[in-house]
């Protein structure tokens, strides 16, 4: 039942006569792929793999010799010299076992694999979006921060390409920090579109870099019209009929096989897998291999080796040396996160599904894992290997996975690897104070103290066309420079008076609802952390409001966040020294697309397992939450915040913050510059008079909407995360991080970034006055959307040349 074809039935053959989707290219397709149902809102197929060892159970040396095939093809293309410097990275979960033999056939290349389990003291390198995937978030976390650091090739392995965005997305993302000449994209199936090839092209194209593919089979899936909401239906049709067989309960015997495993050997690629490591394995394998066969019962005719979701390597190499000392015929496969239909029909490729607990204690919270095509499979035994971080009582409980496995196989064996630890940096034993005003901010010094480094002095600015082409083409990234500070016009000073005086009153009310949340929910005496800048005078309000109706005196700070590298962790370190994380309440102007809200929340994770601290909440407070991404705001509309229209003019005279490595240490905070030079326009203190001035008049409503918005169900429902998604594909931008949704993020596409377009709600009203005043400015066109789910969304231009802001991506006049 687990092979391409069942009884001369191609394993795909149930999805394409109910759906229509087939397969086009390559005679070989149909022997690599079988065809599922995902229970996936992105995407209805599944291209099962035959020879990968994740869903269907395969043959160790089949399984193997693909990936070794490939990294052949590789060290072919690349030549003796380049080989000699080529780096493999895999991905997270499914190939990472597949991009670790790519690496076996390359012969001496480290290799590597991406990960969505935060790991305590390791910074991550590198991140990016599988915008497709049921869990889409990547970690680079490798031990040695130099290994991604070289100018050799860089050899991507996928299990199949069907978009190519995830390989966009990962380049484009590593190119920014550790630019090179060639990267090599490698996969056992190429399924893109001639469109999705020509897109690889261009890209390839604007950074400079040369990109090769390298794939077993090619070819491309026929969708027809509509298969997505006839695949949901499918999918729920058989779901609620109870297709497969149903799941016994009866647990057996479960025996623990102790492999001896070699201190200090890393368990696979998540933080590294070296020549030197390969090596150790190599000569570790037979032994380990060995107290397997000896545990297995007498007879045992059949047996699955079965790894655990990243966990793939590993078990698949003591499969195959399994395989090679005995007449047992053996197979491999892995538990994996992808939910998929399971239909017991010859001509679909997941005949039954065990379904049990996460039982790693994932990142991302609770939820179903899955194993495929082992029940029903006569199977004598199976020996499931997991990682000890793996080995916990969810796995040994009454439903967990083991209790799956011993209700439909007589024989269970349970084999632990220790999971690698990396060497943890040394900490810095002394952090300074926090700078304040007026040596540092045009703030009080009571308002807020920042935990910030001051780089007055350095020159950081470029001119934003500048910064925009090296960004987007991977020579820097945005957190290395400043923009130049934008000057309003008188036009533009008047439209901020006019929308501050229209909106205090509004940003008052929203200000007394979310601090009265914190203090009713989070903490009686919050520590307010803002999120700097946007949310420094969002924090002082929140401080002032405090004052004004409770007589609180409120500690306020100010950190640095940074896409793609996280908090601060020194002004974490710094706060967990002087306050109880408990308190702790980080605050933010607005949510968009929510980046910043998951960003926060595995810096956080990531940061209380490096040093031991608990308490830390990573939720943050937010004045307006257009994104629904957070349960702590004052509104959830997208309306104008006035603080949102200037820079550092409405934000103490701070600029946004800097990191860069040269000029942030390890015991360093981040950067960030104080224009003095621009008091005579600062309104920073003028917006916070304004706004707090309407206090006594709204703190009766301020009372009644905050009881009724305790009481309200508040979970976010991330649909600001679903429209970006939409939009992207709808416009042919294929990376979220050019969308950037509501007011707030438009108005900073405009005045930062070189905008494409602007998208505007049809009827939207006076709130998009200065948008509309800065697109004209810019000559970036505007246009209305019927069913816009914000006011108004930016798009950053997604092929630029410099000097480009109009829609055509040619140079206009600005």
């Amino acid at each position: 039942m687990n092979n391409a074809v069942n009884d001369g039935v191609w394993s795909g053959s149930w999805v394409a006569e109910r759906l229509g989707v087939g397969l086009e290219g390559d005679d070989a397709l149909p022997a690599l792929l079988g065809l599922a149902l995902r229970r996936n809102p992105k995407r209805a197929h599944l291209l099962v793999s035959n020879v990968l060892g994740k869903h269907v159970p395969q043959s160790p040396a089949v399984v193997h010799d693909h990936g070794l095939r490939l990294g052949r093809r590789v060290a072919e293309l690349l030549g003796e010299a380049e080989t000699g410097s080529a780096v493999v990275l895999g991905y997270a979960e499914t190939a990472t076992g597949l991009g670790h033999a790519v690496a076996d056939g390359l012969g001496a290349a480290p290799y590597l694999h991406s990960t969505r389990r935060p790991v305590p003291g390791v910074t991550p390198a590198g991140g990016f979006e599988e915008s497709h995937s049921h869990a889409t978030s990547h970690l680079l976390l490798p031990e040695d921060p130099g290994l991604l650091a070289g100018d050799g090739p860089l050899v991507l392995v996928d299990d199949e390409f069907s978009t190519g965005n995830t390989v966009l997305n990962t380049i484009r993302d590593l190119h920014r920090r550790y630019p090179r000449r060639r990267y090599v994209v490698v996969a056992l199936v190429d399924m893109r579109s001639a469109e999705d090839c020509a897109r690889l092209e261009r890209f390839a194209r604007d950074i400079g870099a040369r990109v090769d593919l390298v794939a077993a089979a090619s070819g491309t899936v026929r969708l027809p019209e509509g298969v997505l909401e006839k695949g949901q239906e499918l999918v729920a049709r058989h779901e609620s009929a109870g297709c497969g067989p149903s799941e016994a309960t009866r647990p057996g015997p479960v025996t623990r096989v102790d492999l001896h495993w070699p201190p200090g050997l890393p368990d696979g690629g998540r933080h590294g897998f070296t020549p030197a490591h390969r090596a150790r394995l190599e000569a570790a394998l037979p032994a380990m291999a060995a107290r397997i066969r000896d545990a297995l019962p007498a007879g045992a005719r059949r047996v699955l080796v079965l790894g655990s979701e990243e966990l793939m390597y590993t078990p698949l190499r003591l499969a195959r040396e399994l395989e090679q000392g005995t007449d047992t015929e053996v197979r491999f496969s892995t538990t994996t996160r992808s939910p998929v239909l399971a239909v017991d029909d010859p001509g679909y490729a997941i005949r039954t599904r065990l379904v049990f607990p996460a039982h790693d204690d994932p990142a991302d919270g609770p939820g179903e894992r899955y194993a495929y095509n082992v029940a029903g499979a006569g199977f004598d035994a199976v020996v499931a290997v997991v990682d000890s971080v793996a080995d916990t009582p969810a796995l040994h409980a009454p439903g967990g996975l083991l209790a799956r496995l011993t209700a439909h196989v007589p024989h269970v064996l349970l084999a632990v690897v220790p999971s690698y630890v990396p060497h943890a940096p040394e900490r810095p034993v002394m952090l300074p104070e926090p700078l304040r005003g007026p040596a540092f901010s045009s703030y009080a010094p009571e308002e807020v103290g920042w935990l910030l480094q001051d780089l007055s002095d350095v020159p950081l600015e470029a001119p934003t066309e500048e910064r925009e082409e090296a960004v987007q083409h991977g020579g820097a990234h945005y957190a290395e420079s400043l923009p130049v500070e934008y000057q309003p016009s008188a036009r533009y000073q008047e439209l901020f008076h006019a929308a501050l005086d229209a909106s205090a009153a509004r940003l008052a009310h929203a200000v007394g609802v979310v601090t009265e949340t914190v203090l009713t929910e989070r903490s009686p005496r919050p520590v307010l952390v803002s999120l700097a800048r946007a949310g420094t005078p969002v924090g002082i309000l929140m401080r002032r409001w405090a004052q004004f109706r409770h007589g609180l005196e409120l500690p306020h700070y100010a950190v640095s966040i940074v896409r793609g590298r996280g908090i601060d962790a020194n002004a974490l370190r710094w706060l967990a020294g002087r306050h109880d994380p408990r308190d702790v309440v980080f605050v933010d102007g607005w949510t968009g697309k929510g980046a910043i809200t998951r960003e926060l929340a595995e810096a956080v994770a990531r940061f209380e397992a490096a040093e031991g601290v608990t308490g830390f909440d990573p939720e943050i407070a937010v004045l307006a939450d257009p994104g629904s991404c957070v349960r702590t705001y004052g509104t959830r509309e997208d309306f104008l915040i006035p603080s949102a229209c200037l820079n550092s003019t409405v934000s103490g005279l701070i600029s946004r913050t800097v990191l860069r490595a040269d000029l942030v240490g390890p015991h360093d905070f981040h950067g960030a510059k104080f224009y003095r030079e621009l008091a005579g326009a600062d309104v920073s203190v003028a917006f916070l008079d304004a706004v707090a001035a309407r206090f006594p008049e709204v703190r009766d409503a301020v009372d009644g909407a905050a009881k009724e918005l305790t009481a309200a169900d508040r979970t976010p429902t991330w649909a600001g995360w679903r429209a970006v998604e939409r939009i992207s594909e709808e416009y042919g931008i294929h990376d979220v991080n050019l969308v950037k949704p509501g007011v707030g993020e438009t108005t900073r596409v405009l005045l930062r970034r070189v905008p494409w377009k602007i998208l505007a709600r049809a009827g939207a009203g006076a709130d998009l006055d200065h948008v509309r005043l800065l697109a004209e400015q810019r000559g970036v066109p505007v246009e209305e959307v019927g069913d816009l789910p914000y006011t108004c969304v930016g798009l950053i231009h997604p092929r630029y040349t410099r000097g480009a802001t109009g829609a055509d991506g040619r140079a206009v006049n600005v």
